[in-house]
């Protein structure tokens, strides 16, 4: 049997398969690329002080002169990140990937010349932090695009390298500085630095490098109860493919080329109807095929959580046209002088993808993330002087940090191995790290002497994982692929502008009282703000998800009752 269309034949047999991330290949390599900028740009705000320290006292400037550069580094940091997502939308997310990588090179090497604060605000704050701001969402991005199944365990393998990067960075900033000074030690560090841009050359598109696999027996199901000639909406992302690749369709190849019309966009359409059958089909199926590709299209089953599926299908319901020709589209399209235009403020909400603030759940997980980071990052800086305070040698004080970041990079280790043979949601993980930190920095407050101090500082930097690695995951499990880069960017911007309104504040109450422990009992207070808001909302979908299925239960039997009774 054989199907044809005009003069072209083609066999019925063909195989009918479908695209999928390689959870592997190159994001092996994506995930080497994405070492190369953060293990710089992670590790150069703890390392500012001792690369810039004798420079900044040959000038004249003060030491809170050092806080005003990070902070502003995390103001242009955060609002790159809010602008990312459109940004990515509009140009393409490779290509402001590498123009991230040379703005963070480009401001490393006009260092060299600084003279002044002003010049290292303006290189290493704005250059440097725009630069990192739209670096840091095109790791993420790719990264969630080329891991599915195994993402847990891919980003505990790109975290480590991040860690043991971080481990050598100050060691050789203190040895660069022995040996060629501090304007030869960022002439050296502008050469590292510019492996950002290598690290963002490998981030190449998804589709570049799928595969292709067999569809299963319910998917062929699907296939079959869709109406061939309206198939599926494929949307390919801006970058364009070093070879053009077959689209996916659930159809054979023969159906595909043959009875599927293709629009002048390049876009397959399918009926409403058709789209909600399929969607029920495949959320039903999420754990087993949700890595069906990075597509934007009517039937793609993307990494969303079921709290945002319904916006999606609305979303995309409005997008789909029914089978009409396209002549006849442009026909019913009103004239260009009736449409009226945006408000201002649409626009913008439009541009930044703002509506995910209508999200509670979002909100709930940006805000906690943002108390968590904030905490974790004051504490474990303030904790060298609390030792000093305490008395404890430099010698001491080196070695119980050295043991908490051994710990920190064993942990990362040991996520990435178990990630292997346990599949654990990435968002329990960081809620399991929060709430045990909690607990932990308990015992931290009344303990004094070497030993202990060097066993919780161990068991904190151990737990310091659980917050750091599944970060991004948190996000890439609750968001579409397609609203990823945004909603992480709107993150970035909540979590810089909130380290730069909190940090002041903190550090006034620890200039004005002169107490460590109060501090550190506030910024606990930071952590927990984290952890039991998560634990309410767990508890509140499980118990509405219950009383979802005993009612439902409920109007089953009450319908069979009826059934019997007739």
């Amino acid at each position: 049997m054989t199907a044809t269309t005009g003069a072209t034949t083609r066999p019925a047999k063909s195989k009918s398969y479908k695209l999928v991330p390689p959870d592997g290949g190159w994001g092996i390599l994506v995930c080497i690329g994405m070492a190369f900028p953060f293990i710089s740009g992670l590790s150069s705000l703890p390392s500012f002080g001792l690369v810039f320290g004798d420079f900044l006292k040959s000038i004249g400037a003060e030491t809170s002169s050092i806080a005003i550069i990070t902070s502003t580094f995390f103001c242009a940091m955060s609002f790159a990140g809010l602008f990312s997502g459109s940004l990515f939308r509009k140009y393409g997310m490779r290509r402001m990937g590498l123009v991230g990588g040379g703005l963070y090179c480009l401001g490393t090497a006009l260092q060299v010349f600084a003279t002044s604060t002003l010049h290292l605000l303006l290189t290493f704050s704005l250059l440097q932090g725009v630069g990192f701001g739209l670096i840091v969402p095109t790791c993420y991005t790719t990264f969630n695009n080329y891991f599915v199944l195994n993402r847990v365990m891919w980003m505990g393998f790109a975290q480590t390298l991040i860690g043991l990067g971080a481990m050598a960075y100050p060691i050789a900033m203190q040895k660069l500085l022995e040996w060629y000074g501090f304007r030869g030690c960022l002439l050296v560090l502008t050469g590292i630095n510019a492996h950002a841009v290598l690290g963002m050359l490998l981030m190449q598109p998804v589709e570049w490098h799928m595969k292709r696999v067999p569809l299963d027996e319910e998917e062929l199901q699907l296939q079959q109860s869709s109406t061939p000639s309206q198939p599926v909406v494929v949307h390919v992302q801006p970058e364009t493919p070093l070879k053009p690749i077959p689209e996916l369709e659930f159809a054979t190849e023969s159906e595909v080329r043959d009875s599927l019309p293709v629009s002048h966009l390049s876009s397959r359409r399918v009926s409403s109807h058709a789209e909600e059958h399929a969607l029920q089909i495949l959320r039903s199926r999420a754990s087993s095929i949700t890595s069906l590709g990075n597509w934007t299209g009517s039937m793609v089953v993307s990494d969303a959580s079921p709290q945002m599926m319904h916006s999606l299908q609305a979303s995309r319901r409005q997008s789909v046209i029914s089978g009409s020709p396209v002549g006849e589209q442009e026909a019913a399209a009103p004239p260009a002088e009736v449409i009226t235009k945006k408000s201002l403020c649409a626009t913008i909400v439009d541009f930044l993808d703002l509506t995910l603030l209508k999200q509670p759940v979002y909100v709930n997980i940006v805000l906690g993330i943002t108390f968590a980071l904030y905490s974790d990052i004051t504490f474990f800086t303030m904790q060298p002087t609390y030792l000093f305070e305490l008395g404890y040698t430099k010698v001491d004080t080196a070695k119980i940090i050295a043991i908490g970041a051994s710990a920190d990079l064993l942990s990362r280790i040991f996520l990435a191995v178990t990630a292997i043979f346990i599949q654990v949601p990435a968002r329990y993980i960081y809620l399991g790290g929060a709430l045990f930190t909690v607990f932990a920095r308990f015992a931290f407050d009344g303990i004094t002497d070497f030993m202990g101090m060097a066993c919780i500082t161990a068991v904190l930097g151990f737990l310091r994982t659980w917050i750091h690695v599944p970060l991004p995951l948190v996000f890439a499990d609750y968001l579409p692929k397609e609203r990823f880069a945004s909603g992480y960017g709107l993150f970035m911007f909540t979590h810089g502008n909130g380290m730069f309104l909190i940090g002041p504040i903190v550090g006034y109450i620890r200039d004005r009282t002169q107490d460590y422990i109060l501090v550190f009992h506030i910024l606990n207070v930071f952590m927990a703000l984290c952890a039991f808001p998560w634990v309410i909302e767990v508890l509140i979908i499980k118990f509405r998800r219950r009383s979802k299925l005993a009612r439902n239960n409920v109007g089953e039997q009450s319908n069979g009752n009826n059934t019997l009774a007739h």
